[in-house]
């Protein structure tokens, strides 16, 4: 019974060794993907979009700021110190209005770029499951957790182009 249970033991570990190298291995590039992709290109573009407003309504609120100061300071001998301090004080209670206005449309940003990565690997995730159904790939690992692979495993190009084909464009407002 004991030499059952062991050959029993042996040929299962045989048989999980096996199939474990049947297994096809192979890469994928996701920030190459991300940024080289016609949906991942877009998506950049809304961010860098939303991102350059956010850069003009901060340059904006400074020049307001920065013009109010110098109206103040030159007002400053013909103004009781009462009232330039009052005036002063009003300018300090804009600029914390202004940064903290500012902080919560850097978060809105922050939260817009995570929404979109989000979307766009949700969409990507199928094509890469298709393609390793397609292909009797295994195991699919992301390339910056590689140390080191040949390169007739990378699989980015052709992710890329499955992507390109069937998603030209995500929208996301």
């Amino acid at each position: 019974m004991k030499n059952f249970y062991l050959s029993f033991f042996f040929l299962f570990i045989m048989f999980i060794t096996a199939s474990a190298a049947d297994q096809k291995i192979v890469f994928i590039n996701m920030n190459f993907v991300l940024n080289n992709s016609l949906s991942g290109k877009d998506l950049q573009l809304q961010i860098k979009e939303k991102n350059n407003l956010l850069q003009e309504k901060i340059n904006k609120y400074q020049l307001d700021i920065d013009i109010k100061k110098k109206t103040i300071l030159t007002q400053k001998n013909v103004l009781s110190e009462i009232d330039y301090k009052k005036k002063l004080d009003e300018i300090q209670n804009q600029i914390k209005k202004i940064n903290k206005l500012i902080s919560k449309e850097d978060e809105n940003l922050k939260n817009f770029q995570k929404k979109i990565e989000k979307e766009f690997f949700n969409n990507l995730n199928p094509i890469i499951e298709n393609y390793a159904i397609d292909n009797s790939i295994g195991i699919i690992l992301n390339k910056k957790d590689l140390l080191m692979a040949k390169n007739s495993l990378d699989i980015t190009k052709d992710i890329t182009a499955l992507l390109d084909e069937k998603i030209k464009k995500l929208n996301l407002d």
